[in-house]
């Protein structure tokens, strides 16, 4: 099982929508590494859901549960989409300032590369996040 984060912005698609519709499909991503990592995601695997915009906090847990396939909103084959389901929210939303300011993080792609919308995440970085989230790692 691989460990996942995905970006969205909350005006367009939040957490609740997806709890509201309790499975949907992740699609739009146009980056090409965003778009590799959503290849190599898998049924199991478990995602931090993040909102960007205003709020730039990691806010929930999701699970993918589709095999990655073409993007039905892409004009293009190169364009994946993966089907995904709610797990659980974090206690407390974990703010982008908070792992900016977590010397831990310092070489995570959500620092680094703030413009990625989908980036792996280690199995130590996902204990961290929890943690920081106040809520225990579920499957």
């Amino acid at each position: 099982m691989a460990y996942w984060l995905m970006k969205t912005e909350p005006e367009v698609y939040s957490y609740d929508d997806l709890v509201r519709e309790k499975r949907d499909y992740w699609d739009g991503v146009r980056n090409a590494a965003a778009a590799k990592h959503m290849r190599a995601m898998r049924p199991g695997d478990l995602f931090l859901f993040y909102h960007t915009g205003n709020q730039r906090a990691i806010v929930g847990v999701g699970r993918i549960v589709s095999e990655p396939y073409r993007d039905p909103t892409a004009e293009e084959d190169r364009w994946v989409a993966v089907d995904v389901e709610p797990l659980y929210r974090f206690r407390a939303p974990v703010t982008l300032a908070a792992v900016k300011a977590d010397p831990r993080f310092a070489d995570w792609a959500l620092v680094r590369q703030s413009r990625l919308s989908v980036m792996p995440v280690t199995p130590e970085q996902w204990a961290w996040l929890h943690e920081m989230g106040e809520t225990e790692p579920q499957q």
